[in-house]
């Protein structure tokens, strides 16, 4: 499974227990190979700042400095000890966590920034909109969906205050891309919660928005993206028509970076309807495009995440997983699991625990599933709970081994 990421190191953990955030700050950072000022630098503080973060040692720490600094590294957030683990009870508590995530999104979106598109960096309305839904998405990698969902649900309210109110078409236009990129977030939120009623609705007001804001390569995006939730759904011919669609919104003039992600969307909706050979076609032209582009380029909004060969190799995984080929799954594992943030990895360990299975190696396989389903667990995802719920009626067994029956039992005792 390769090294480990820098926040799971044991020396990590052993600052977390002694209260020691600063250190785990450090410790990450430098697993990161990032520099002191280059982290200040992403979150808006000064190279001392940070260093004094990261020598304050075991006491009270001041918690927005903290849990921006701890998002932009994609630290748990449990490890700097902002972790909620029990349910909020009452409004009050509920006002109060999303007032303090808006406030750490818009410092987490530091990162971000130069994804944004040409003339939204002026200070105005846009930008300052879409800089906190950008931090919102950089939060995703460190927050439970349900804190999250809230404070997102918000801020789209907002766009549509601000945008009720604009006074030219062109602004209108401006701020339906905006809504349109606010309402992706919501509908990702729902599916990780395991709402697809939800997603569904997010996501096509995403595309609705996009095509408002008379913006193609958006609209292809966000056509993408719902026909990635249905092939993951198992909606394999919905998803192939959504794709399709995708690619009929890009047109001819496309950025690279659009065409080896929509071919590889392309091939998870081919693998939810059981067709190897598109499959595999698919993800070929994925890996060539990826592997022509620029990495030192920053793909254009609204990719605001780089796509590469390893992130074909996720895709791989997964479509094999879908198709039952032990091959394609275990033939990639560990390129693909070195890829996304800690719940994305997670369901890459059920793709990994599925070909496991479809190999017969029962033992490994709920090996590999019990430690997505803790990663399920600590953040709360419905989407990472029920898939490996998939997992296990995949198996058929009179008597099952232990390790099945222990997996059955840690199931049973997950309430979310």
């Amino acid at each position: 499974m390769g090294d480990l990421v820098g926040w799971q190191a044991p020396k990590v953990r052993e600052a977390s227990r002694a209260g020691n955030y600063g250190k785990v700050i450090e410790l990450c950072r430098k697993a990161a190979g990032l520099t002191q000022k280059q982290v200040g630098q992403a979150c808006g503080l000064s190279q001392s700042a940070v260093s004094r973060l990261e020598n304050h040692g075991a006491g009270s720490y001041g918690t927005d400095l903290l849990a921006a600094v701890a998002a932009y590294l994609e630290i748990p957030t449990g490890l700097v000890g902002l972790a909620e683990h029990h349910a909020l009870r009452d409004g009050s508590e509920r006002v109060e966590r999303r007032e303090f995530l808006g406030g750490v999104a818009a410092v987490a979106a530091s990162p971000l920034l130069g994804a944004l598109p040409q003339g939204d960096s002026d200070g105005g309305q846009v930008a300052a909109l879409r800089m906190n839904t950008a931090g919102y998405r950089r939060l995703d990698s460190t927050t439970p969906s349900r804190d999250l969902s809230a404070a997102v649900e918000s801020h789209i309210r907002l766009i549509q205050s601000v945008t009720r109110s604009a006074d030219t078409d062109r602004m209108r236009s401006r701020l339906a891309a905006v809504g349109s990129e606010a309402a992706s977030l919501a509908g990702w939120l729902a599916w990780d919660m395991g709402d697809h009623g939800s997603a569904r609705s997010w996501y096509g007001a995403a595309i609705r928005a996009a095509r408002s804001a008379d913006d193609p390569l958006l609209a292809a995006y966000q056509t993408g993206s719902l026909a990635q939730f249905e092939a993951h759904a198992g909606n394999g011919a919905q998803a192939v028509a959504l794709a399709h669609r995708a690619r009929r919104f890009l047109g001819t003039q496309r950025p690279a970076v659009a065409d080896a992600w929509l071919s590889s969307v392309e091939a998870l909706a081919h693998a939810a309807d059981g067709d190897q050979r598109e499959t595999d076609r698919a993800l070929n032209r994925s890996r060539a495009v990826a592997e022509s582009l620029c990495v030192e380029e920053p793909p254009p909004w609204p990719w605001v995440f780089r796509f590469d060969g390893a992130k074909v190799a996720a895709c791989r995984v997964t479509c094999g997983a879908r198709l039952g080929l032990s091959d394609w799954v275990l033939a990639g594992d560990t390129e693909a699991l070195a890829t996304g943030h800690t719940k994305q990895r997670a369901l890459v360990v059920l793709d990994v625990a599925a070909g496991h299975l479809s190999a017969g190696r029962i033992d490994a396989a709920f090996a590999f599933a019990s430690k997505a389903v803790e990663t399920g667990v600590a953040y709360r995802s419905g989407r990472i709970v029920e898939r490996a719920r998939a997992l296990r009626r995949s198996l058929a067994l009179t008597s099952p081994p232990r390790v099945v029956r222990e997996f059955d039992e840690r199931l049973q005792d997950v309430y979310l």
